[in-house]
């Protein structure tokens, strides 16, 4: 008898851990590499090549393929446009990072930044950190979001413009960070000036805010201990405190931002607004559904790529808007009303029968990728 209800437990108790395994969530499921996925069918009209990062390798994007240009776990990250179909990128150690330029295949042009210091040293201020590399307006210059001034651990970010070519200590300070916030970052760089995103404590020092900021020429210090730069020669914002925007992206006939802004909430919305060359015009949220990482418009103009989780709490996956998804359709022409014949007494004329109107059609986002786990921190580079 006893041998018997063993037999049963083992039995049960297997059958139950089968069950319960086959009812588990795949959300924790070890992210796949891109080069293992299948192709998606709607990637085969994506135009260019797109350049994403995943586990420090770098990998590119094109005819629904991906094709892994660097090795696994090297570091590489935060890529940027360069002439010549070139990239920037970041190369990330346990220290200290620095910025390159790469060609198009992940082969290493040249270093730009030299932020180690010699293996005996062990003062934390002698190693810097380099994020966000992006070229100025006019090609000259290297703008990043890089860690000096410092002070031991405490790491604030502020930007800094460096010549292309030259050295870190030929760069200018191009913003005062807030301390304690992580600073400044995402340098994007205009005909009219610099706009980047700001954090920091809010005008009324209520909590951390993120801000679009646009500045014309560089900030001037205005000492410590501040939660919001104070009214001067700071630049200014070009989003509200509440709102919580960043990562701002220009359209290439350079009239629309996109950006993503939270609203003080867990979830990051696609947002565009016009932009005239110094200010924005009203925000429109264009995906309210999604954690929203990189929009990046099509070299054509024909649609936005970024970066979302298709689960929550699952990777981020690559993901395509079409432009007819938040441009306005084109209105349909009013009925008009006959032309009377001449020399013939017109009678009571029938009134045009209105069109009837159909439902607007829903344009939704497409989802390229499936189980990977993208770098949502990475800006996606896209290249004719």
């Amino acid at each position: 008898m006893a041998a018997g209800v063993a037999v049963l437990m083992v039995f049960s108790s297997v059958g139950t851990y089968m069950y319960l395994g086959s009812r588990q969530s795949k959300v924790a499921a070890p992210a796949q590499l891109p080069t293992s996925g299948t192709p998606s069918p709607a990637a085969l009209n994506l135009p260019g090549t797109l350049f994403v990062t995943q586990a420090g390798a770098i990998y590119s994007y094109s005819a629904g393929r991906f094709h892994q240009l660097t090795a696994l776990g090297v570091g590489w990250t935060q890529l940027a446009p360069y002439p010549g179909g070139r990239l920037l990128a970041v190369k990330r150690t346990l220290l200290y990072s620095d910025v390159y330029i790469l060609d198009r295949f992940g082969k290493v042009v040249r270093q730009l930044t030299h932020n180690t210091a010699a293996a005996g040293n062990y003062d934390p201020s002698a190693r810097h950190w380099s994020f966000y590399p992006r070229l100025s307006y006019n090609q000259k210059s290297i703008f990043m979001s890089y860690d000096k001034p410092k002070f031991g651990f405490d790491v604030p970010m502020s930007i800094w413009s460096m010549p292309v070519g030259g050295k870190i200590s030929q760069g200018r300070l191009w913003s005062i960070s807030i301390d304690y916030t992580g600073g400044d970052i995402q340098p994007l760089s205009l005909r009219t000036g610099l706009i980047y995103t700001k954090y920091s404590y809010g005008p009324d020092c209520s909590g951390l805010e993120s801000q679009l900021w646009f500045t014309s020429a560089p900030e001037q210090a205005y000492g410590t201990r501040v939660c919001y730069p104070p009214p001067g020669a700071h630049g200014r914002p070009l989003t509200k405190a509440g709102e919580g925007c960043a990562q701002p992206a220009l359209s290439p006939d350079g009239r629309t931002m996109a950006m993503i802004c939270t609203y003080r909430t867990q979830v990051s919305y696609l947002n565009l607004a016009s932009w005239n060359g110094k200010t924005l015009g009203a925000r429109r949220t264009i995906l309210r559904s999604q954690l929203v990482a990189q929009p990046t418009w099509a070299p054509d103009g024909t649609g936005i790529a970024y970066l979302a989780p298709a689960v929550q709490g699952a990777g981020f996956q690559l993901w395509w808007l079409p432009k007819a998804a938040y441009t306005p359709p084109t209105p349909s022409p009013s009925p008009v009303a006959p032309t009377p014949t001449p020399g013939v007494t017109p009678g009571p004329s029938p009134s045009p029968s209105p069109t009837p109107s159909s439902p607007p059609v829903v344009i939704k986002p497409v989802q390229m990728t499936s189980n990977l786990g993208l770098d949502a921190t990475s800006p996606i580079v896209w290249l004719p």
